[in-house]
């Protein structure tokens, strides 16, 4: 079988419709659409039916291993709209030294950081601009704090689409820098990632570019659903019993609790779902406060400040759909600090080689966290999400210097 099998032979689709997360109202699949009319993100939906008949274990087995081996549950129909730069399947990394030290049975990271541009922002914005492409869409605009920015402009000058970007002032200057490389117009804004969200909006309006923002299109939720396909695929069908995420705009997590109910629906999975855990900053904890308070929804944080810029995000637009689902599953919200995140990123590194980012740093907290407050047992299979590369970060120096002509003290190397 080629190596881009998956690319260019034709398979059957089977959406039927989009759906209103909030009312259920339909919307006609093939169109161009945002948010629904009650201003909500619309879910895709499949014929499962027609899926189960179609796509088998086996057959996903002799594929080759990147994200479009899901295509029946996937929204692009035809091969030539499919835009790619090599989506692999990420590999999941145990944390054995670790596990061992802190007497767990199964720390596992999924590490997203091998995609194209280096984040899991690849497998969303892989699929908007696929579905963009496929829907005439001639330019798109989105906020960005970073990672999610630069795999929109590498997707959409692949396919010569213009990208207009807006990030807040303090974003990661490899990521800026990333970004333009890559083919987009990008701006600095003085505000946060909600403040660049409203001169998209406003940009939509004035200039007629496609709103590409978190679930204000919706077609990220599809390519970041492949985690939890992903995922499964890889444990043999046998899901992990708790998920840390990483929550800001909270895509993925939405995405994953989609997967598991589609891969139930065709039977390829039973009923057991793992219960999923919304990781947040200290700085920047609507979706945590908004669970202890028992809220459908998050209300706006005000302020919002931590080093790891994935998950500043004062206010998501899916806000109701990621605490369902950790409501649904017995999940939970958590926070984790600054400190606690660059001590995670350290330790991990240091013990077991894998080089996290602050985000994927962040869940290895939550996790040490939970387990010392007793929300998480020793005996439960985790997983948590490293979402991009720890090598767009900054590192601290820590090598010493030696004069090659001076003496060299052995002892103390």
């Amino acid at each position: 079988m080629r190596h881009d099998d998956n690319l260019t032979t034709e398979r059957p689709t089977f959406v039927t419709h989009l759906e209103c997360s909030m009312t259920g109202e339909r919307f006609e699949a093939d169109r161009l659409h945002g948010l629904s009319n009650v201003g909500r993100p619309l879910l895709v939906r499949y014929d499962l039916d027609g899926v189960r008949g179609a796509m088998t274990k086996d057959a996903l087995a002799g594929r080759p291993a990147d994200l479009w081996r899901y295509r029946e549950l996937l929204p692009v129909r035809d091969c030539a709209d499919i835009v790619s730069l090599g989506e692999t399947v990420t590999p999941i990394v145990p944390l054995p030294r670790i596990g061992a030290a802190m007497g767990a049975a199964e720390i596992l990271v999924k590490d997203e950081g091998r995609l194209p541009t280096g984040s899991f922002k690849a497998r969303g914005l892989v699929m908007a601009i696929s579905m963009a492409k496929a829907l005439g869409v001639k330019t798109i605009a989105m906020p960005t704090n970073g990672n999610a920015g630069a795999a929109a402009a590498a997707y959409a000058s692949r396919i010569g689409m213009e990208a207009v970007i807006f990030c807040p002032a303090d974003t990661p200057e490899i990521n800026v820098r990333e970004i333009a490389a890559q083919g987009a117009r990008v701006y600095r804004v003085d505000g946060l990632i909600d403040d660049c969200g409203k001169l998209v909006g406003q940009g939509a309006k004035e200039r007629g570019w496609f709103d590409l923002s978190t679930l204000k299109e919706p077609y990220r939720i599809e390519g970041k659903k492949t985690m939890g396909l992903e995922l499964a695929e890889q444990l043999d069908w046998k899901l992990p019993d708790v998920i840390f995420y990483p929550t800001g705009g909270g895509t993925g997590l939405i995405g994953m609790w989609k997967a598991f109910d589609e891969l139930e629906a065709i039977g390829f999975i039973g009923p057991e779902r793992p219960r999923m855990v919304a990781v947040q900053a200290e700085g920047c904890a609507p979706i945590v406060r908004a669970w202890e308070e028992g809220a459908r929804h998050a209300t706006r944080w005000e302020g919002s400040h931590t080093i790891a810029m994935g998950i500043r995000v004062p206010q998501a637009v899916g806000d109701f759909l990621i605490l369902d689902a950790v409501r649904a599953s017995d999940g939970f919200g958590i926070t984790v600090s600054d400190a606690e995140i660059l001590a995670a990123v350290d330790r991990v590194g240091r013990e077991e080689g894998l080089l996290l980012c602050p985000e994927g740093g962040a869940t290895f907290a939550a996790y040490a966290k939970a387990r010392a407050d007793g929300r998480v047992r020793a005996d439960e299979r985790v997983m948590l999400f490293n979402c991009a590369t720890g090598l767009k970060y900054p590192m601290a120096d820590h090598s010493r210097t030696i004069e090659k002509d001076g003496p060299v003290d052995w002892a103390s190397l």
